[in-house]
């Protein structure tokens, strides 16, 4: 196994509370892939809803999924004023939330 060369995932997992307006949801997730334009080191973002069938998601309801270029750009971007912004906003409205970083590692078989 072979760990990807200064990659680093960032990933959020969110339920947000039932209050939550679609259109609040809409403005959130188009706030959090905008850090892409705000923060350098942030190379690339995803998001999707849960739709596993397998009922072990524990409630959560949403994916967001950031590329760093190193951990040091993850920091960087933990650090930024536009993610400190954006982030007491986002938790404001997240009923829970777990995020994990990781290296990502390629297997050859």
């Amino acid at each position: 196994m072979e760990e990807a060369k200064g990659v680093v995932k960032h990933v959020v997992v969110a339920k947000f509370e039932d209050d939550v307006s679609p259109q609040k949801m809409v403005e959130l997730i188009k706030g959090f892939a905008n850090l892409v334009n705000l923060v350098p080191t942030m190379k690339s973002f995803h998001w999707g809803k849960h739709v596993s069938a397998e009922n072990m998601n524990e409630g959560f309801t949403h994916v967001f999924e950031s590329t760093f270029e190193s951990t040091e750009g993850l920091a960087e971007y933990v650090a930024h004023p536009a993610h400190l912004q954006f982030a007491n906003l986002f938790l404001s409205h997240a009923d829970k939330l777990i995020a994990v970083d990781y290296k990502p590692t390629i297997v050859h078989l």
